[in-house]
């Protein structure tokens, strides 16, 4: 099959099952690529017009592309030149998974990839030490903010903190490795909390740390409370992109609208966001300061930083404009009684 035949079937809403050999896989599915990656847009007058066409053509471009499947027996493909899958494949799915399975060659190529930055792990300079991402969850490969959280001033003593939205247990080792005494770090995924159990562990962390599988806050109050939301507040498409995309800011505004409650006296809360949802348009510049203040919270200091990010530099980017202006910010809150 050409790579125009395969394309313009995908297109179509085709699922192709290839039988083949798994290299000539890897090549048909980088042919359909190379044809998906042709823009047809119409240029657009505002960047939040840029923004919706390039998350239609990306989600386009994915369900294409993830119309090549292959099949899998216990956890490896028979194709010939096929490399070894089991671990990457029991990595992201678990060992319950199915005996046999159909899945997209692009997602089992993810799998391979995310295994691969598993093992490797990110390092963050707040810890001197290698975070590892499991599949699925996100990884912490823009330490800018880790960063603000590093470096903002502690007040002592900060016997009891609490970790928002954890992931992969960065903010809460980071805030433990500071001299929190007892961290309580939440996520309502079980992926995250078993990859974030794996990095406290690694780190020699888990007598100071506990997890809670929660939405938002444990039970309780803390001294100080951190979360770092996703920063878009757009539609969700796939599991990963929770940790980027907000619908109509739900985690954000729950967050603000939740948090005054859980503080001690004196107590801080620490919100890490980013303005890109503001300059693509996504969010007025007042809607944050807004609902902060009707939260009962106040800023008492604003720490900025620059992104590091390969992307912010990208010309190329539908939304370079947007990124080259983007800060990020730690916003020190309290109540306002």
């Amino acid at each position: 099959m050409t790579g125009d035949a395969a394309y313009w079937r995908a297109c179509a809403g085709t699922a192709m099952l290839y039988t083949g050999d798994f290299q000539n896989a890897k090549q048909l599915l980088q042919a359909v690529t190379r044809r998906a990656d042709r823009k047809t847009t119409t240029a657009a007058a505002t960047m939040l017009e840029t923004f919706h066409q390039h998350r239609a053509w990306q989600i386009g471009r994915a369900n294409v592309r993830n119309r090549i499947l292959i099949e899998l027996q216990h956890g490896n493909c028979n194709l010939a030149r096929s490399p070894e899958l089991k671990e990457a494949v029991e990595a992201a799915l678990g060992k319950e998974a199915p005996e046999t399975l159909v899945l997209s060659l692009r997602e089992t190529l993810g799998m391979i990839g995310a295994n691969e930055w598993r093992k490797k792990g990110v390092y963050v300079a707040a810890l001197d030490a290698s975070i590892h991402a499991n599949y699925g969850v996100f990884s912490p490969v823009r330490g800018e903010y880790l960063s603000l959280i590093n470096e903002a001033p502690l007040n002592n003593p900060q016997q009891v903190g609490w970790d928002i939205g954890t992931g992969t247990g960065v903010i809460a080792a980071v805030l433990a490795a500071r001299g929190v005494k007892h961290v309580i770090a939440t996520d309502t995924s079980v992926r995250a909390l078993q990859c974030a159990a794996e990095n406290i562990q690694r780190l020699n962390l888990q007598t100071k740390i506990s997890l809670v599988e929660t939405s938002l806050f444990p039970e309780g109050k803390a001294d100080l409370i951190v979360c770092n939301p996703p920063w878009v507040p757009a539609k969700v498409n796939t599991p990963i992109e929770q940790a980027i995309y907000d619908p109509k800011s739900q985690m954000l505004r729950g967050f603000l609208g939740g948090v005054r409650a859980c503080l001690n006296e004196n107590g801080e809360a620490w919100l890490v966001m980013s303005n890109l949802a503001e300059n693509i348009g996504l969010r007025s510049a007042d809607d944050l300061q807004n609902w902060i203040s009707q939260a009962g919270l106040r800023v008492i200091e604003k720490r900025d930083t620059s992104p590091g990010h390969p992307r912010s530099n990208d010309q190329s980017d539908p939304l370079h404009e947007a990124r080259s202006k983007e800060v990020t910010s730690l916003y020190r809150l309290k109540s306002t009684d």
